[in-house]
């Protein structure tokens, strides 16, 4: 079986350990075994910014020693990418309200930022909620994130961008012994659903897996030494999610082994009529190019999905 991620700006690779439906999305770089362990959350969007549509990355980064965030910008083609790093320390002397301003193909970007009440949740390096994050292009705000939007709007003076950004995927890396959480949100007018892998692969018994969404199991895996790969699609709210798995690490693997992959994808599963479509209408452009950059007005679709990353502590 294959999965693919529908954005072109992402570096792809297969997964070391051989997972035939796995295309690895990589832009940081995986925790080593035996490292500190970092908890992170990438979310990459695609908004206007100077004047094309670009995937934008906001990385928050979490360990025993420093606490970080990262935007990163796409060029026009994607061969590199504009960062702005902001350090989230507990110091009392730092100042958790700020902006700073870069260059994107010669145009000039600003971050403005306010975490002085942020909260966060169970070891997450991402706010849950009291803050704003915004990015500024061309005097029009391109994205908001966090629930303070009101007072972010009341300092920057600035109007809204016409198209909002949409979330094209979120990864996060987490650890733990046997049972994983994360937030994911399958639709734009629901708030994000709470999801939970348990697995139980120590001891005599055989190992199984459990993964619930909302408080509700919606995928038992038993004897998961043979069904260690697959998928299935679950309806939340109605709604259907496609869910895959790839635990191989978990079961076969030594000490520090790698982690096992989760993804979560809105929708049903795609025909081979539909893919071809898509990938009609993602290559094809009027200039000849290829890709989401080559018109300042064409607004792309995207499926959003959760990318998770569960490494198991010995």
């Amino acid at each position: 079986m294959a999965f693919h991620l529908s954005f072109r700006s992402q570096s792809v690779s297969n997964s070391n350990q051989g997972s035939p439906f796995v295309e690895r999305t990589t832009e940081e770089p995986l925790p080593s075994p035996g490292k500190t362990s970092q908890s992170t959350v990438t979310c990459i969007y695609q908004t206007h910014v100077a004047g094309y549509w670009r995937n934008v990355s906001v990385l928050w980064c979490k360990n025993l020693m420093n606490h970080t965030l990262n935007l990163k910008v796409d060029s026009i083609r994607g061969e590199f990418t504009y960062t702005c790093k902001i350090d989230v320390k507990p110091w009392y002397f730092w100042n958790k309200r700020g902006s700073k301003s870069f260059e994107v193909d010669g145009h000039h970007v600003e971050v403005y930022w306010d975490l002085r009440s942020a909260k966060f949740t169970a070891g997450s390096p991402e706010p849950s909620s009291d803050y704003y994050l915004a990015l500024v292009s061309d005097e029009e705000v391109v994205l908001l994130l966090g629930d303070y939007k009101k007072k972010a709007y009341k300092r920057m003076k600035m109007r809204s961008s016409p198209v909002e950004a949409m979330l094209v995927v979120k990864r996060e890396n987490v650890f733990s012994k046997k049972s994983f959480s994360a937030k994911a949100k399958f639709d734009d007018k629901r708030k994000e659903s709470d999801i939970v892998v348990e697995s139980s692969t120590f001891g005599h018994k055989e190992p199984e897996m459990w993964i619930s969404i909302d408080g509700i199991v919606l995928i038992h895996v038993k004897n998961l030494q043979w069904k260690f790969r697959g998928n299935q699609t679950v309806m939340v709210n109605k709604q259907p999610v496609q869910v895959f798995w790839d635990v191989h690490d978990w079961l076969f693997s030594g000490s520090g082994s790698g982690p096992g992959l989760f993804i979560f994808k809105p929708g049903s599963p795609e025909t081979e009529n539909e893919k071809e479509e898509k990938d009609f209408e993602v290559c094809g452009s009027d200039d000849g190019s290829s890709g989401y950059y080559s018109t300042r007005s064409y607004a792309p679709s995207f499926d959003s999905c959760l990318v998770l990353y569960a490494y198991k502590l010995e």
